[in-house]
């Protein structure tokens, strides 16, 4: 791999690694590195959690599982209200949590919601959701981070293709690829209104970003135009959609998709009349902390990239899948 040193004190000092085994934005080309970390991290297949051995098999092998009813019809009614009311908050349009597309004054993202809504906390840290993280990471799991994604109708606007990964790594000093994210319809997603794409397998290759990272890079970065950093290298893109195929994944409020931060995803603007709103939410293992970024000046904010690890507790009762 053709690359620079990493930044001083970015260099895995935080992680306990000698180096850094997925170098992003120091490189001067992207050459795409094999995964060498597990993706299920639990042992035993189908041993303590909810999910099958058949289930598990299938997120190792394409990076992903969806869900059709994860969220209950109470849940679901429940979240919308709480959406409407953080949307229509003034003041908290006035924070860093909130920010609007980069064309309108409508609403694109809500950061930290499990802690602006007992309704999302609820959800959040619930043995429905949090039971199959531990599972898959092997361990205790606390919020890494939550949103609220507002696709405004006719407003909403692109995420391109990129790894989540390759952002918390180079921006939060995630050390390993030992995160899940949800990603939950709290309205219809449907084919025409910017539903989720993910590349199957993609999840296995770390596909490095070139340009280096600006200071207080989040602030345009979340706006998802124009980028210098983070969107996945097109060429490899390219290479491993060829190679997969791109998954969309459309449902009624209260399914979902879980996937792995590393998988490739992009979803695309949203020109119809209906408003495509879903919730996220990030497990991270207790065992992969953030450390020092690996390629930023200074870390994100803790709204975007927790660094409390505070593990969810457990509710004692049966996810109830």
């Amino acid at each position: 791999m053709s690359s620079s040193v990493p930044p001083s004190g970015s260099s895995g000092s935080a992680s306990g690694y000698a180096h850094d085994p997925y170098p992003t934005r120091y490189v001067t080309e992207s050459v795409p590195v094999g995964r060498s970390h597990p993706v299920v991290w639990s042992g035993a297949p189908g041993a303590g959690g909810p999910l099958d051995a058949d289930e598990l098999a299938s997120y190792d092998r394409d990076g992903f599982l969806a869900f059709q009813d994860l969220l209950t019809p109470h849940q679901v009614a429940a979240c919308d209200a709480e959406i409407r009311r953080i949307g229509g908050d003034r003041a908290l349009r006035g924070t860093e949590r909130v920010v609007l597309e980069p064309d309108s004054e409508e609403i694109r993202s809500v950061f930290e919601v499990h802690a602006l809504s007992e309704v999302f906390a609820d959800v959040v840290h619930s043995d429905a959701l949090a039971g199959i993280a531990r599972q898959i990471l092997g361990s205790e799991v606390y919020i890494h981070q939550s949103r609220v994604n507002y696709k405004a109708a006719f407003e909403g606007s692109r995420f391109g293709w990129h790894s989540d990964f390759e952002t918390w790594h180079s921006e939060d000093g995630m050390p390993a690829p030992r995160a899940l994210s949800m990603s939950i319809a709290l309205t219809e997603n449907m084919p025409f209104n910017g539903p989720l794409m993910i590349i199957p397998g993609s999840h296995r290759t770390f596909v490095p970003s070139i340009g280096e990272t600006p200071d207080d890079y989040h602030k345009l970065s979340l706006l998802g135009k124009n980028l210098p950093a983070g969107s996945a290298d097109r060429a490899g893109v390219t290479a491993l959609a060829e190679r997969h195929g791109i998954r969309q994944f459309t449902g009624a409020p209260g399914s979902a998709v879980m996937f792995d931060c590393n998988c490739l995803h992009a979803s695309s603007g949203n020109t119809s009349p209906f408003p495509r709103t879903n919730l996220f939410v990030v497990y991270n293992s207790v065992e992969n902390p953030l450390g020092v970024p690996y390629a930023a000046p200074r870390p994100r904010p803790g709204y975007l990239a927790n660094r409390e690890v505070t593990p969810v507790p457990r509710q004692g009762r049966s996810p109830g899948r």
